[in-house]
């Protein structure tokens, strides 16, 4: 990923990522989305977007820019921007004009259990997988950016984290829009003495206004600045989060933290139209599950059809089922369950799902189940994503999450950031839906050490050997339905860019009807 000196052509112009939570008309954040000669930055913030698109003027590349970015986000972005959750990440090299697939995925702790959230009659005990340090999984994010940037940064370590240190240190003033999540969420932030230290002021949560300065937080992220991982994974945090652990009910140790990796893994890829679509593998759901939905519909003319046109909307409602039956039974952790991958993508098994659609009527979803063999599932709705493109042509897509909005709502005492509830991406108990509605089964159940079953979806699209678009969404169980459609209004219905950002969509995810 050597950096190259040239203008960013035109082509590279053609970027897109969708950063909201979109129901129908509805979006409850923004876009932000900047040019620059030196690159093109698109991410939820306008502090993130600034700080990476600096990062990039000073020679740094995507991959740079994308540590500092999310590091940002952790301190300005605090509903899903994180040290204490996880991801992942595809990275375009122009040099090599490969795409590789980075897993940061949280893990169960090695103490974790498969019936924990249970109690004595086998019923889900109700928040115990939502709040608090029982939630949390092995964070995940630190060791991510810092696995990306080791094989592919060009900057200085510390200098990538510098603005964000900066940032927790001297604070920002709260929008309309971090204070309304503040004030929806501010019962559960309440709860735990150590994050209302950090988000309210004289007993009240934090309004339009305040200055939110984050000292613990700035450390902590001095203390990654300086000693890499052992900033985060051994040391004063390690400390820090244990000890959060043991105060709180919860379960991951120092050997959790030790023995944290993240994982390289193959992308999964499929045509679409003439386009290369590659998108994450297992333990996320998004690549195959999106790969099953745009192989159903590639067939189907939609030239006499708007985006809004009842039939389109049924046949992709229809794919949308199909894919997502199959979801609920076949995929999981690689590392602990087999996944048919190659079977689910097969022409043959698409061939078969795409006969079962009626034009004229639709089934009850209960009637529908996976066309493979059984050999589960679950997701979170405060997500991020960012997407990168340098003037070399490496293009960064990435996704990460503390799972529900502010995540387990309990902020690590001394160390100032928040801890995921990821955790309630496992299946709790087989057939019974998590937080999101999506049905859960055997593949996906609590292990020791397993990363739980996603739908995050960072996308890369290829039109022969040029990136064509970078895309992902936050949005829990709705980002794979967001980015297909947000692929299909592009290359299908010509859309341009802002419209493919601000058009409605639809949503089905098999269960509930």
């Amino acid at each position: 990923m050597r950096m190259k000196r040239f203008v960013l052509s035109r082509r590279w112009r053609i970027l897109l990522s969708i950063v909201a939570v979109l129901q129908f008309a509805a979006c409850d954040s923004v876009t932000v989305e900047k040019y620059h000669y030196n690159g093109i930055i698109a991410t939820a913030s306008p502090i993130a977007t600034d700080i990476g698109l600096n990062i990039l003027r000073d020679g740094g590349n995507a991959v740079d820019a994308a540590v500092a970015v999310g590091c940002a986000l952790a301190v300005c972005y605090p509903e899903a921007g994180n040290i204490g959750g996880g991801g992942f990440a595809l990275i375009y090299d122009a040099d090599l004009g490969n795409i590789t697939a980075l897993d940061f995925r949280e893990t169960a702790p090695a103490s974790a259990s498969r019936k924990m959230y249970l109690d004595s009659r086998g019923e889900v005990i109700a928040s115990s997988s939502l709040l608090g340090a029982g939630a949390a999984g092995v964070p995940g994010t630190v060791a991510g950016l810092f696995e990306m940037w080791k094989k592919y940064g060009s900057m200085d370590w510390y200098r990538l984290l510098e603005p964000a240190i900066k940032l927790a240190d001297t604070g920002f003033i709260l929008d309309a829009y971090l204070t309304n999540k503040f004030a929806e969420y501010a019962k559960d932030l309440s709860i735990f003495p150590e994050t209302k230290k950090v988000f309210f002021k004289n007993g009240a949560v934090l309004g339009q206004g305040d200055r939110l300065v984050q000292t613990d937080l700035a450390m902590t992220l001095e203390r990654i600045g300086l000693d890499g991982l052992d900033g985060f994974y051994s040391g004063t945090t390690a400390d820090m989060i244990v000890q959060s652990m043991q105060n709180n009910g919860g379960l991951i140790s120092y050997e959790d933290l030790a023995g944290y990796r993240p994982l390289w893994r193959e992308p999964v890829h499929f045509t679409f139209d003439s386009l290369d679509v590659y998108s994450m593998p297992p333990p996320s759901s998004g690549g195959v599950i999106l790969g099953e939905i745009l192989k159903i519909l590639e067939p189907f003319n939609f030239i006499k059809y708007t985006p809004s046109h009842p039939e389109y909307m049924h046949i992709f409602a229809e794919a949308c089922r199909l894919a997502y039956a199959d979801r609920a039974v076949h995929l999981g952790d690689p590392d602990f369950t087999v996944n048919p991958v190659l079977e689910l993508l097969d022409p043959q098994y698409l061939e078969s799902r795409r006969a079962l659609i009626n034009l004229q009527s639709t089934a009850n979803s209960s009637e529908i189940g996976s066309g493979l063999p059984e050999k589960s599932v679950v997701e979170s709705e405060s997500t991020t994503h960012f997407c990168i493109a340098d003037k070399s042509g490496n293009v960064v897509s990435m996704t990460y999450t503390i799972n529900a909005p502010f995540g387990s709502k309990l902020v690590v005492d001394r160390a100032g950031f928040l801890l995921n509830n990821e955790m309630d991406d496992f299946s709790i108990k087989p057939g019974v839906p998590n937080m999101y509605g999506l049905i859960g089964g055997k593949a996906n159940e609590i292990e020791p050490g397993k990363r739980m079953l996603s739908s995050m979806s960072p996308t890369i699209v290829m039109n022969g050997d040029r990136p064509l678009l970078a895309l992902g969404a936050p949005g829990g169980s709705k980002i794979i339905t967001t980015v297909a459609q947000a692929i299909i209004n592009f290359t299908r219905f010509g859309m341009n860019l802002q419209k493919v950002v601000e058009h409605p969509r639809f949503h089905h995810q098999w269960l509930p009807d």
